[in-house]
């Protein structure tokens, strides 16, 4: 019983930080209708970034957050203005392949700068734990959750209790709509790219901490939130959140109970399984098209 209350818990910790990463692709789908492939690229950039800052000057990672967090916000939207924008009106597929082109620049420029080694920042309570009972948390991942949910929480009172959230979110749910009482596509367009890439200052600076990576290593995380969007439903922030705990749920009783080899395998057999179900996610609104 122990044992599986512990995989539990590990799971709910892990899934908080999931959904933070995965939180900003969803947004930025929801609003835009684009793919970003390079969101795994930026989360990668951000953990590089934040490592080299531990190195060099002893600070917690995770605090890092507070200087990547709108540094990546500041990215994101000159990366809209410069890139995203130019390609409003081409299909979905350009998208795809101009995000991909950006992460593969990325990816090349940290390969030149930092070389394809694994990296992983190791503060100094890295390998202490809570003792909750006979539960064992490890402060790493409990100080990751914390911060995932505290950004997760100020992202809702954005989107909830504000004009520029209401606009987003207008933007999401009724494009044509929001545009007859006067919300701007492309200034709602710009900010919400900015907002979601914003996630990964945070979401980055947790992944030093959690998880070895290097440069190539996008690919991994581009395909792991990719599989909690479409899990949860394109475009759905709640759904966002159920499929990042189905994940880590997943991955720690598979880890727990199997192997952690199969865990990856165990969770694409959910999202193979609900899809069939419900071809629009477990949260996802179904599309008039769709429904065709």
């Amino acid at each position: 019983m122990t044992q599986l209350l512990q995989a539990i818990t590990l799971g709910l910790l892990i899934g908080g930080v999931y959904a933070l990463m995965a939180s900003g692709l969803t947004l930025i789908f929801g609003v835009m209708r684009i793919v970003n492939i390079a969101q795994g690229a930026f989360l990668v950039l951000v953990a590089m970034v934040t490592w080299w800052l531990w190195r060099e000057t002893g600070l917690d990672p995770i605090l890092v957050a507070l200087l990547t967090t709108p540094l990546m916000a500041a990215l994101g939207w000159a990366v809209h203005r410069l890139l995203i924008s130019r390609i409003r009106d081409a299909s979905p597929s350009t998208s795809v392949l101009l995000t991909f082109g950006l992460a593969l620049v990325i990816e090349g420029l940290l390969s030149i700068v930092s070389g394809n080694k694994y990296r992983s920042a190791t503060p100094s309570y890295f390998e202490e734990s809570f003792k909750v009972g006979a539960v064992s948390l490890p402060k790493a991942q409990v100080f990751g959750f914390l911060a995932a949910m505290l950004v997760l929480c100020a992202l809702y009172a954005v989107l909830t209790r504000t004009w520029t959230g209401r606009a987003i979110r207008a933007a999401t749910q009724n494009p044509a709509g929001a545009a007859l009482v006067g919300v701007g596509a492309s200034g709602t367009a710009a900010l919400a790219f900015a907002l979601g890439t914003a996630t990964t200052g945070v979401g980055g600076s947790i992944l030093s901490v959690l998880y070895p990576f290097f440069p190539a290593s996008h690919y991994e995380w581009i395909s792991r939130l990719l599989g909690i969007v479409v899990l949860g439903g394109m475009g759905s922030l709640p759904g966002a959140l159920v499929g990042a705990v189905v994940l880590g749920l997943a991955e720690t009783l598979t880890a727990t109970y199997g192997s952690l080899n199969w865990s990856t395998l165990v969770f694409y057999l959910v999202i193979m399984i609900v899809l069939l179900i419900r071809p629009q996610g477990l949260l996802g609104a179904r599309l008039r098209e769709d429904a065709a």
